[in-house]
């Protein structure tokens, strides 16, 4: 995988990460609203890095298995890491002043979803849409 990087550190690079996934699902042949779902999975992953990790970085591109082309975005930090993972994947649940939405919501927006966390030790998610 070829790929894209955006530095995670405040709203704007957010931003940045926004606008790349776009460019690479329409690259990838993403119908129009399978690239709204990875475009608003990543940029909840890509706040959650910035707000939560500390920030880190996005490395995004495109990736074929036989027929299919998809987009895989990756963000890394190296913050705290989650303590209680499935808990984070429930619905209602948040460490900060949102909704509690965002990371199941993430997870159900994209086709994989893979998190390696621990304690200590920062988090990094992938997630792959398929066209």
């Amino acid at each position: 995988m070829s790929g894209d990087e955006v530095a995670l550190s405040s709203d704007e690079d957010v931003v940045r990460a926004r606008h790349v996934t776009r460019r690479l699902a329409v690259e990838a042949g993403l119908r129009l609203v399978d690239q709204t779902k990875l475009v608003t999975a990543v940029s909840e992953l890509a706040r959650n890095t910035v707000i939560h990790g500390g920030g880190g970085v996005l490395t995004a591109g495109l990736v074929h298995d036989g027929p299919r082309t998809g987009v895989r975005v990756t963000c890394q930090d190296e913050g705290p890491g989650i303590a209680d993972l499935d808990r984070a994947f429930q619905d209602g649940y948040t460490t900060g002043n949102g909704l509690g939405l965002g990371f199941g919501g993430a997870r159900r927006l994209v086709h994989d979803f893979d998190v390696r966390t621990a304690p200590g030790q920062g988090t990094t998610i992938t997630v792959v849409r398929w066209g």
